[in-house]
C-alpha cells in the first residue's frame, strides 16, 4: 500500500494562491489514479479533484473548477494541486488519496481510494 505525505498548506489571503504537493512512497504509485479531497470543520470530507494514472484525464468539483489544477509527475512520485483565486470557503484540511494499484481511472468517491495522507491545513483569510 502506498504511503502519502502532503505539504504546502498554510495561511493565505482571499485571492491568493497555494500549491499542495503529495509525495508517495511504497506501493505502485504509477499505476494508481489519484485524488484530492478536503474537510472543513463540522463538515464531511468532500471531493476536490482527481487525475488518472497517465495524467491525461482530470476532473474537478464544480466549486473549484477553473481555479484549481491537479497534476502529477510520475518520475517524482508526486501529485500537485495548484490553487488560485482562493476563497474563505476553501478553508479546510486537504487530503491526498490514491486508488489501489491498477485502478488507473479517475474517481470521486472516498470509497474508491485505498490510501490517504495525513492532511495539510489550508486557511484562507477574508
Amino acid at each position: 500500500q502506498v504511503q502519502l505525505v502532503e505539504s504546502g498548506g498554510g495561511l493565505v489571503q482571499t485571492g491568493g494562491s497555494l500549491t499542495l504537493s503529495c509525495a508517495a512512497s511504497g506501493g505502485t504509485f504509477k499505476r494508481s489514479a489519484m485524488g484530492w479531497f478536503r474537510q472543513a470543520p463540522g463538515k464531511e470530507r468532500e471531493f476536490v479533484a482527481t487525475i488518472s494514472w497517465t495524467g491525461s484525464n482530470t476532473y474537478y468539483a464544480d466549486s473549484v473548477k477553473g481555479r484549481f489544477t491537479i497534476s502529477r509527475d510520475n518520475a517524482k512520485n508526486t501529485v500537485y494541486l495548484q490553487m488560485n483565486s482562493l476563497k474563505p470557503d476553501d478553508t479546510a484540511v486537504y487530503y491526498c488519496a490514491a486508488r489501489r494499484s491498477g485502478a488507473v481511472t479517475i474517481a470521486t468517491e472516498t470509497s474508491n481510494f485505498a490510501s490517504w495522507g495525513q492532511g495539510t491545513q489550508v486557511t484562507v483569510s477574508s
